[in-house]
């Protein structure tokens, strides 16, 4: 099992994959001086071009992470069998269009032999959170933890939080949590506590302030936390608090805006531990980036 953390600026996009199949998680694929859609969907396409990729997970419906071009890029290049996003009444400035796209590739696909399935999940509309009913792959086990209607207050806090855990003996588990905060783990915690527990953890909201919560952090307890954010942005993600808190539990902390050209992520299992190399992507063509 093996993970990719891509930069894609301040946003998200991650891929996983083992035993000969992929899931891609989220979508940004943003068109700046640090990297262009180009390049994100040549490294995605690198990465999962010996795997089938079984599936698509939206974590959330705002721009830096279901784009509606990024989706439309993915459904239309790697064709999974299923996108799964949260069932979320909490409209974005992109929703509309979002599902504008989802479901013309429903109609693609509609009278073949792999129609595109869609999984919309919320805790209180599930019979189960272990979701092994749902048939969505033979390498991977997936564990729901968010949302629930009780805490669905925000566009962040409707985020999906799930663990993605790659079976076999070269498996690990994957916490992917979206841009949940802090108020919306305090309840998660009460009721998983340390069912949380995972080896690699997507460090919520981009390292934001606000996405750091210390119990959470325990109850996970993880060896390595991965921090999607931009070089230079506005925000100043990661937050050096919330760094500092990751730093105090996980044996390692990566940030793909760890220098001025921004860096993926690639995370595999070594022995007893965890390794992350810094990938670049391919650099941008000299005419586009003369301009």
């Amino acid at each position: 099992m093996e993970l990719l953390t891509l930069y894609v600026g301040q946003g998200a996009l991650a891929a996983v994959r083992a035993g000969g199949e992929a899931i891609i998680v989220d979508a940004h694929m943003p068109d700046t001086e640090e990297v262009t859609p180009e390049q994100v969907e040549d490294s995605l396409s690198v990465f999962t071009r010996k795997s089938r990729v079984v599936g698509l997970i939206l974590t959330g419906f705002d721009r830096d992470h279901a784009p509606p071009q990024g989706v439309d890029s993915i459904l239309t290049y790697h064709d999974p069998d299923w996108v799964m996003y949260p069932k979320c009444f909490k409209d974005t400035d992109c929703t509309s269009e979002l599902f504008q796209v989802i479901e013309r590739h429903e109609r693609r696909r509609q009278n073949t032999s792999r129609p595109l399935v869609r999984h919309s999940l919320r805790l209180d509309r599930i019979e189960s959170r272990h979701l092994e009913d749902l048939h969505l792959a033979e390498q991977f086990r997936f564990e729901l933890f968010s949302p629930h209607i009780a805490d669905m207050d925000s566009s962040n806090n409707s985020s999906l939080v799930l663990k993605v855990t790659g079976r076999g003996p070269a498996g690990f588990s994957y916490l992917v949590t979206g841009d949940t905060e802090t108020e919306r783990w305090t309840t998660i915690n009460e009721f998983f506590g340390g069912n949380l527990r995972s080896d690699v953890m997507a460090a919520p909201h981009h390292g934001s302030l606000t996405g750091v919560n210390a119990e959470t952090i325990l109850n996970v307890y993880p060896n390595t936390v991965l921090i999607s954010a931009g070089v230079d942005n506005q925000y100043d993600h990661p937050h050096p608090t919330a760094v500092q808190v990751y730093r105090s539990v996980a044996t390692h902390v990566f940030a793909t805006n760890c220098d001025a050209e921004g860096a993926c992520l690639f995370t595999r299992r070594t022995g007893g531990d965890f390794d992350t190399q810094l990938v670049r992507h391919a650099p941008i063509p000299p005419a586009r980036a003369a301009g």
